[in-house]
């Protein structure tokens, strides 16, 4: 069926992150480690593997899993997704896929807690504008620090794209990261005539004291960290600036790297 050139707008109701925040004392006190979860569904349903081993189909969730990054895969038919999912202490990190043949007909959002207080949206594209509540906030990257704890609706939207809703709730003393990515509306695609082919060059992350390197909004270290990488992860260059370079990652998203950490 082809999708309507109206730009529409997709609801999504996300039940979101279980909290166990509050029983970590207790489990060091006896020596456990605190675990971590996952939980993905998409549309269609598709194979899920996880750090290259298949372990299901979607819904999916499993709440059993160390604390890190991991890397997701979702495979229907002709349709791949590929993507970065941070776990952390005792939280229920969200992975919700609209899969299509193309990235750019593909849309979805990863749903993450960190210690903190409010809520981090990044998007792709990036300067998406953001409603909270019905309340325009601003354009992507953007951080509200004084949004209270409690169930929001979230709306995404950018010209030629089509707009995105979700329902999250945000915890006391704990900051949700919602990254989403928006689907090119079929309009924008009768537009294409002709396809510009390039070739991009690519470099690697090297060693860094952390073992990991930090992507940024902005080429500033004050810029909001949207992602990670990790020392032999190769990216697609796309600028070069005085001591930074702007990268594509793996899974779409596109940022700033300290130039002193990777090489062509």
């Amino acid at each position: 069926m082809r999708r309507s050139i109206f730009v529409t707008l997709v609801s999504i109701s996300v039940v979101i992150l279980l909290i166990r925040f509050t029983f970590e004392p207790l489990a060091n006190l006896f020596g456990f480690q605190v675990k971590s979860g996952i939980k993905i569904t998409s549309l269609p349903e598709a194979v899920v593997a996880i750090n290259g081993d298949e372990v299901g189909r979607t819904p999916y969730q499993d709440e059993n899993l160390q604390v890190g990054e991991y890397n997701v895969k979702l495979t229907a038919d002709q349709s791949v997704w590929q993507g970065r999912v941070t776990l952390n202490k005792g939280t229920l990190s969200v992975v919700n896929r609209e899969l299509a043949p193309t990235i750019a007909s593909s849309s979805g959002e990863i749903l993450t807690l960190y210690p903190g207080k409010g809520v981090v949206i990044t998007s792709t594209p990036g300067e998406a504008s953001v409603e909270v509540d019905g309340k325009f906030y601003g354009k992507t990257p953007l951080s509200i620090t004084d949004l209270i704890s409690g169930e929001h609706s979230f709306l995404i939207s950018h010209d030629s794209y089509l707009k995105r809703s979700i329902r999250a709730s945000l915890p006391e003393n704990l900051s949700l990261h919602i990254n989403v990515d928006l689907a090119v509306s079929e309009a924008d695609f009768t537009q294409i005539t002709t396809p510009v082919v390039e070739t991009l060059k690519e470099v690697t992350v090297k060693q860094t004291p952390v073992g990991y390197l930090n992507v940024r909004s902005k080429p500033s270290a004050s810029g909001i960290k949207i992602g990670q990488v990790k020392p032999g992860d190769k990216l697609v260059l796309l600028e070069e600036l005085s001591g930074w370079m702007k990268v594509r990652l793996p899974d779409a998203k596109e940022g700033y790297v300290s130039s002193q950490y990777v090489q062509k």
